[in-house]
């Protein structure tokens, strides 16, 4: 038994590296086709099946890995029945709805393979697309196995199955009808409990079409919309990218650096932490990455230059939120990907970042001036400011330093797509860390880092792909926008009140959801809304994401907070009161970037003007 699960593993695994590789190879192939003057056929449609496929092995592994995104309360209940029976109910939950998925997926298929559907070099769709419920039938029975230890809890989870294919095929409608609203809120306390929030989305989306008498199928459908995003393939590709940077010593480079940059200064070490944070953000994408892999490095630095603890703990949690309006972070390109996917917005993701680098600066400053004010008074000697070792250190970190240059520079000079530039992105941190700092090994190391970044792309689009039939059907079958905005246009007259109540939901948002959570979820239903307050959608991106950086320091329940108390072992409490000053002057930030649009969609107009319409034919 042992043998096989380590070989089935084994296959996963391998399977996940050749796609993440294919992924990686097929768009530089392209941008190399341009200059070489030779075509490469079906590449989009290609590359498209490989994204499939890598959302849905890297979603299995994140089964495997039980690293799914989620809201979960159970790891605060004590061991004991209460915590084993949460468990297994949940487990029976999460494995229910996501059999479901698979089974909706195989009509999927089968609808695919009755169309004769083909792909480049004449293979049948439908095979291809097996990967899905295939997946996700493996990834249904590991979540019963995750039930608990014995097989009491297994067979609670276990018996919980049939229950979604009765409502489904048939014999038990009554069930669903009149209890819609009653099933969702268990689906909504299971996601409270532990499920994974792929399986809430995935859920309420059957669910609802379920009522509303529409095949389930179509939340499978929603997939292929999905997958056809032009920017979408940019996510795993710097998920990738971040995860080989974040393995290596990039770290102790970028520290170097910056401690050569402004070590010399009053409160330099302040600013350090906050500039090498801001920094490693763009290349991991999110705030957790940092603070987990980064911040017991800065942390010590500061305690070495006498800062005392609550300090340090309160720079460390702040700035690990810094960073994510650079390029290349993720967060931009998802946010551009989930707006960009209703027919009504086109957000493309190189405005966002024009548009975020004075946002994205401002905030940088705000803490990194907070810090130097505070951190005079308890620094130690500092060093002197030495020409050399900057130069020296600018040389040991400039492949780290040239990373977001090489993105934004190959983009911008049109030599590539986002995509493309994000594939040159993951090859020049794959040859980086093997091939020129070795911090890697290709065969020892390489293929585990290559699986943790194929958990995080797994984890967060199986998630996009789940929410898309619940945003499908909130948009357009439910109407969701079209009743706030009644609503808001009843009750908020101007502009500037509708950015401040947005300021107040999004920083509340901010406080309680995981980032790509939060990008998945929300966009869509503010977009129209913001809309018709005349806030272009640009602006909007910035405002959210920038509240987002917010919200993660909010007590109670704030992720930086939570991942702080976990990485440095204190309790969250203790960090309430070191984030009060970071709370107010990234607060005034925020207002500045809502009520001030000339610093973020003014950029982008004066370094991007709009394209004039072509001239009518007389």
């Amino acid at each position: 038994m042992e043998r096989a699960r380590r070989a089935l593993h084994r296959v996963e695994n391998a399977l996940l590296i050749a796609v993440f590789f294919g992924a990686i190879g097929l768009p530089l192939l392209v941008a190399a086709s341009r200059i070489a003057k030779f075509h490469v056929p079906h590449a989009h449609a290609l590359l498209s099946q490989l994204l499939l496929w890598l959302t849905f092995l890297g979603g299995l592994v994140a089964t495997r890995e039980r690293k799914h995104l989620q809201l979960s309360a159970n790891e605060v209940v004590k061991p004991g029945p209460v915590r084993t029976a949460m468990r297994a109910a949940t487990a029976g939950l999460s494995a229910t709805i996501t059999a479901l998925l698979g089974y909706a997926a195989w009509q999927v298929a089968m609808a695919s393979k009755a169309q004769g559907g083909v792909l480049p070099f004449g293979l049948p769709s439908w095979i291809s697309e097996l990967v899905m419920p295939v997946t996700l039938g493996l990834m249904a029975a590991r979540l019963v196995w995750q039930a608990g230890e014995g097989w009491r809890p297994r067979l609670v989870a276990l018996a919980l199955l049939p229950v979604g294919f009765l409502l489904d095929l048939g014999p038990l409608p009554e069930l669903v009808e009149g209890h819609t609203w009653g099933l969702a809120l268990a689906v909504l306390v299971g996601a409270v409990l532990g499920a994974p929030v792929f399986v809430a989305m995935a859920g309420l989306g059957m669910l609802f079409y379920f009522a509303d008498n529409t095949p389930i199928a179509a939340v499978s459908g929603e997939i292929y919309r999905l997958i056809t995003q032009p920017t979408l393939p940019a996510v795993p590709l710097l998920t990738v990218t971040g995860y080989v940077l974040a393995e290596s010593k990039a770290s102790e480079r970028l520290v170097r650096f910056f401690r050569a940059l402004f070590g010399w200064m009053p409160g330099g070490v302040a600013v350090l932490v906050t500039a090498v944070c801001a920094v490693f953000t763009t290349f991991t994408g999110g705030s957790g990455v940092t603070i987990i892999a980064l911040g017991g490095l800065v942390y010590g630095i500061l305690r070495d230059d006498k800062y005392p603890e609550g300090f340090s703990l309160g720079l460390v949690t702040a700035s690990g939120s810094l960073g994510l309006l650079f390029p290349p972070s993720l967060p931009v390109i998802l946010y551009a990907v989930v707006v960009s996917a209703s027919p009504e917005f086109t957000v493309p993701a190189e405005d966002l970042y024009l548009a975020g680098v004075l946002p994205g600066l401002l905030m940088v400053l705000l803490v990194a001036g907070y810090g130097v004010w505070r951190g005079r008074r308890y620094e130690g000697p500092r060093q002197a400011f030495d020409v050399g070792e900057v130069l020296r250190a600018t040389w040991a970190a400039k492949w780290e330093l040239s990373v977001p240059l090489v993105v934004v520079g190959v983009f911008a000079a049109g030599l590539a797509s986002m995509v493309e530039a994000a594939a040159l992105a993951a090859a020049y941190a794959l040859i980086l860390s093997t091939v020129i700092t070795r911090d890697i090994h290709p065969v020892r190391e390489l293929p585990q880092v290559m699986v943790h970044a194929g958990v995080l792309v797994g984890a967060v689009l199986v998630l996009l792909a789940s929410a898309m039939g619940l945003s499908s059907y909130v948009l357009v079958e439910a109407a969701v926008p079209d009743l706030l905005l009644e609503w808001a246009a009843s009750h908020i007259e101007s502009k500037w009140a509708f950015l401040l109540a947005l300021n107040g939901l999004l920083l509340l948002l901010g406080a309680v959801l995981e980032i790509y959570s939060a990008i998945v979820i929300i966009p869509p239903i503010l977009a129209p809304l913001a809309l018709h307050y005349g806030v272009d959608p640009v602006h909007l991106g910035i405002i959210f994401l920038a509240n987002l950086e917010l919200g993660f320091l909010t007590p109670p329940v704030g992720l930086n907070l939570f991942l702080s108390a976990s990485r440095f072992e204190v309790p969250m409490v203790r960090l309430y009161r070191e984030m009060v000053p970071y709370l107010l002057i990234l607060g005034v930030g925020v207002l500045l970037i809502t009520y001030v649009p000339a610093l973020s969609v003014g950029v982008r107009d004066a370094l991007k003007p709009p394209v004039e319409a072509p001239a009518a034919a007389p």
